[in-house]
């Protein structure tokens, strides 16, 4: 995996308590409008949800939502789901998380509750487990995701995360260095992926 051309944000269908979350969806989104990745979002048009789409659409972006049919009336609603350029209505969850997963090419973590934080490890999971090597960013907003990187840590020092080197997700504390930091991961994994396989053909 190399190209980046679009970009799954997971985050809170709420505001939060601290505005600095509200306005870090602002700014990714009109982020990912200017470097013209397409934003993958679970479809809300509440909360931080609402402002990565927000943010993407007002720059001139182009936004997939991806949302079961029974959180359609607690996370969104009609009139703003018109605006997005692709609107896809899943089944269930699992049929929801397994279709983000396909559409994108890298994956974003805002502050948000439960939800993301399942989403995010699952991610985190899956390239341990080898089933992809796509850049996984926490956005670390007012060091919003400190415990829980601390807690990773944690699981490595006690030898409970193994390919660690497939679990190093990137830490990014501003919103507007996330898409450069995915540019940038994206541009080095392509680069020794390359020198991996120029080795290959010597042999």
């Amino acid at each position: 995996m190399s190209k980046i051309e679009s970009v799954c944000v997971y985050c809170g269908s709420s505001n939060g308590r601290d505005e600095r979350y509200f306005q870090a969806g602002l700014a990714l989104g009109r982020g990912l409008a200017e470097a013209r990745l397409r934003l993958v979002y679970g479809a809300g048009t509440k909360g931080i949800m609402g402002a990565v789409a927000r943010g993407t659409l007002n720059a001139g972006g182009k936004v997939t939502g991806i949302i079961p049919k029974f959180l359609i009336r607690r996370e969104a609603n009609e009139v703003d789901l018109a605006e997005l350029d692709e609107l896809i209505v899943t089944d269930d969850m699992h049929q929801r998380k397994h279709t983000m997963f396909e559409r994108s090419d890298a994956f974003v973590a805002l502050p948000g509750g439960i939800g993301t934080l399942e989403e995010i490890v699952e991610i985190m999971t899956w390239a341990q487990l080898a089933r992809h090597d796509k850049p996984m960013v926490f956005a670390n907003i007012g060091g919003f995701w400190n415990p829980l990187l601390t807690l990773i840590d944690h699981m490595k020092q006690e030898g409970f995360v193994h390919s660690d080197h497939r679990v190093r997700p990137i830490v990014v504390d501003q919103a507007q260095d996330i898409v450069p930091a995915i540019l940038t991961a994206a541009a080095e994994r392509a680069s020794t992926n390359g020198e991996d396989q120029a080795v290959i053909d010597r042999l």
